[in-house]
């Protein structure tokens, strides 16, 4: 069976004055192909039976954006990429070219992507956010996890040395060393050291340090407080919903009671939260702008949001994939219709489009930072400015030219190199940007001093919602959707551009969706570096000193 060849409606049309600055290869001296745009086009894929590198077309159909691809053994395979073309194309139209990768990449003569993976010379980004696992046990059972805790018949559980090593692993990444790292599982606040690996990532350098967790055990103030003494930022606290209702299908137990807590004591202990919504359409979509609110409600801890669509790592029909595949055009959608706060083609745009403002902060501060050249199409937001009197909510794009500054920006960025004064506050060519503020239309007391102040500190964790009085930056609410990638959907250039990446025990670095997803990694490396696991022994266990041990 061959693939439907259907005429493309929509072309890509990139705006005037963006002109993308395209290295030719890595550091290592691998060609990057440009990053193709508009529809149709091909990309690679995989079979989602045997994982066999296939093409794929990528093309326009009543509006949708789909993929189609056919494996000579397996056949033909289709799948909704995109609700929304016109939001896919516009995400191609704020990419500001690829990164050049490591000059010190785990694999130096990698071929194929995704078979060579490792941190490879393919690959055009550095860590952007590292993820480590701390174990594969949790505390909950949830149907809808992608780590497949607790039914995997083994412990992987990294010893703290084995940490230690996989943390050193990220911070000699050159030419950018890796300063974000998000401890994960399982659950990860029930390893026995946890606050130890705070602590020991902390004098390690790492600047951000995240926690992605069920929230469980801060429902207890003092485990809270010990979190943040030891360390800890911010809470990646899963968070599906607004009724027990929601969490009964999505976590299989009641658990809004302990979110609320979790987020009440994560308040008094002076932590950031960023919920993380796994979005099952027919589930739970339908309670976002609820969601949404409540994070305004409580914007005095609660920073942003990172929706993530469940992806299916089994097996599906092809017509329950397509009642149940939920995009991030979707997302966009859902909180437009059900908050009426943003516009759903206006208010939206890649999170790779801060590209040119790590250029600048980097070429005027003689400093590499982290430079966020992710696909287009793996992650889109906005940004929420948020009264914390009145608790009103104003998108970014309302009193602001966000094309128009980030054009400037980018132009900025490339003469910025030869500068060396500091930023916002001694450099003239950033009053070049005040032309795109439109104060009328600024939430109450945000001035456009006061508004290049709260960018400054989305990038310096010194000058920003954590630090002195609360009065140099502004409160902001970023709502955010990462689609991560099941064999379905997978398209191996955006491999190739992900930011988010996995240290393993072996010394190897691994993209979020080679690891999860797709080759799935995630196996191999747990079951090279595990013992094995007595189930009833672990139930009937106490507790280690963390929480709970129960894994029902």
């Amino acid at each position: 069976m061959g693939i439907l060849t259907v005429e493309p409606k929509l072309k890509s049309r990139p705006k005037p004055g963006f002109q993308v600055i395209q290295p030719a290869a890595t550091f290592t001296g691998a060609p990057i192909k440009p990053l193709a745009k508009g529809l149709p086009k091909w990309t690679e894929s995989l079979c989602p039976e045997c994982l066999k590198v296939i093409d794929a077309r990528l093309f326009e159909e009543n509006g949708a954006v789909y993929m189609e691809k056919a494996c000579a053994e397996h056949g033909d395979f289709r799948d909704k990429i995109y609700s929304d073309a016109r939001l896919y194309l516009k995400m191609e139209e704020f990419e500001f070219g690829d990164n050049r990768g490591l000059e010190n990449p785990q694999l130096p003569d990698a071929v194929k992507c995704p078979d060579d993976c490792g941190m490879c010379s393919l690959h055009t980004s550095h860590t952007v956010l590292s993820n480590v696992d701390l174990t594969n046990r949790c505390n909950l059972t949830c149907p809808v996890c992608f780590a497949n805790a607790n039914v995997q018949g083994y412990l992987y559980e990294p010893s703290f040395e084995q940490l230690c090593g996989m943390l050193q692993t990220l911070r000699d990444q050159r030419p950018t060393p890796n300063r974000v790292v998000q401890f994960s599982g399982g659950e990860p606040t029930i390893y026995p050291r946890f606050h130890d690996v705070l602590r020991m990532a902390t004098e390690m350098g790492f600047t951000h340090i995240q926690c992605a967790t069920n929230g469980i055990l801060f429902a207890d103030l003092e485990f809270a407080q010990a979190s943040k003494e030891a360390g800890l930022h911010t809470l990646y606290l899963q968070f599906d919903g607004v009724t027990d209702e929601v969490y009964l299908r999505t976590r299989g137990v009641r658990l809004l009671e302990k979110k609320l807590a979790a987020i009440e004591n994560c308040r008094k202990a002076g932590l950031k939260i960023i919920f993380v919504p796994t979005i099952v359409k027919g589930v739970n979509d339908h309670e976002i702008g609820a969601m949404i609110r409540l994070a305004i409600d409580n914007i005095d801890t609660v920073s942003g949001f990172s929706f993530q669509p469940v992806c299916f790592t089994g097996r599906i029909n092809r017509r329950e994939l397509e009642a149940k595949r939920f995009t991030q055009s979707d997302l966009a959608h859902c909180v437009a219709d059900q908050t009426g706060l943003t516009d759903t083609y206006d208010d939206w745009f890649p999170l790779s489009c801060t590209s040119p403002f790590s250029k600048l902060l980097s070429g005027l501060q003689n400093f590499n930072r982290p430079n966020l050249t992710a696909h287009p199409h793996c992650a889109m937001g906005t940004y929420l400015y948020v009264d914390p009197r009145t608790k009103t909510a104003v998108p970014i794009t309302k009193f602001f030219d966000m094309p128009g500054m980030l054009r400037d920006i980018d132009l900025l960025s490339r003469g910025a190199g030869a500068a060396r004064i500091k930023m916002f506050t001694k450099i003239n060519a950033w009053q070049k940007l005040r032309r795109h503020f439109r104060p009328q239309f600024a939430p109450p007391g945000l001035t456009f001093e006061r508004f290049l102040q709260t960018l400054q500190g989305m990038t310096d964790h010194g000058c920003g919602r954590g630090a002195g009085d609360g009065t140099f930056t502004y409160k902001t609410l970023l709502v955010a959707g990462m689609h991560f990638m099941d064999a379905y959907n997978y398209d191996i250039e955006r491999v190739k551009r992900c930011v988010i990446h996995y240290s393993a025990p072996n010394g190897m670095v691994y993209p979020f969706c080679t690891y999860n997803s797709g080759p799935c990694y995630r196996e191999k490396i747990e079951r090279e570096f595990s013992t094995p696991f007595d189930l009833k022994a672990a139930k009937a266990s106490p507790s280690n000193g963390n929480g709970l041990v129960n894994l029902t």
